[in-house]
């Protein structure tokens, strides 16, 4: 199946303050993540932030705060973001179905997410260089057992040059070039 960009919606799952020192390899990626946040907003995609207990877990890391602060921000208790009422009100409403989804920590509020995600009927798209988990046996076998359930995996590459369709135009340009300062990191 094709994915569209009129058919899909991101959501960007916890990337707080007090958890994101000790994920794996955080600086790769926290740049992963924001060059999918970028190349979401060039191609039109709407993006929904969601921070977990923000009183204890602090606010979205600075350089992602940034790149999220015109998007709709969410605050949850529970693991999974279709657990508040509010964020899966949002997904339902906007009408599009395939929920990209970013974050942290992978075996715990990404894949009670996707899970849910897939019992409410939508599709889940785990970009997996765009989550992460403290430890990277956790991140593994969480992506392993999303796959085992029926979500899509890719890369932030990958499913931008999807959501584009076609070269030859100025949002070809601007996705090309996120893509380009990518392989120079």
């Amino acid at each position: 199946m094709h994915l569209r960009r009129d058919h899909s919606i991101g959501i960007v799952v916890d990337v707080q303050e007090k958890l994101f020192p000790y994920i794996h390899d955080h600086d790769r990626f926290a740049a992963a993540t924001s060059r999918l946040v970028r190349g979401l907003k060039i191609l039109g995609v709407p993006v929904l932030a969601v921070q977990l207990y923000t009183k204890g877990l602090g606010e979205t890391v600075a350089p992602l705060r940034e790149l999220l602060r015109d998007c709709p921000l969410f605050e949850k208790i529970s693991f999974s973001c279709c657990g508040d009422p509010s964020i899966l009100r949002a997904l339902k409403l906007s009408g599009r179905r395939c929920v990209i989804v970013a974050g942290v920590e992978s075996h715990a509020c990404v894949l009670q997410t996707t899970l849910d995600l897939l019992v409410e009927g939508f599709l889940p798209v785990v970009v997996e260089d765009c989550v992460s988990s403290q430890r990277q046996v956790d991140k593994q076998v969480a992506i392993q057992r999303m796959r085992q359930e029926g979500a899509r995996i890719t890369t932030s590459e990958s499913i931008l040059f999807e959501l584009l369709e076609r070269a030859g135009t100025e949002t070809f340009r601007q996705i090309s070039r996120l893509v380009k300062e990518a392989g120079r990191e």
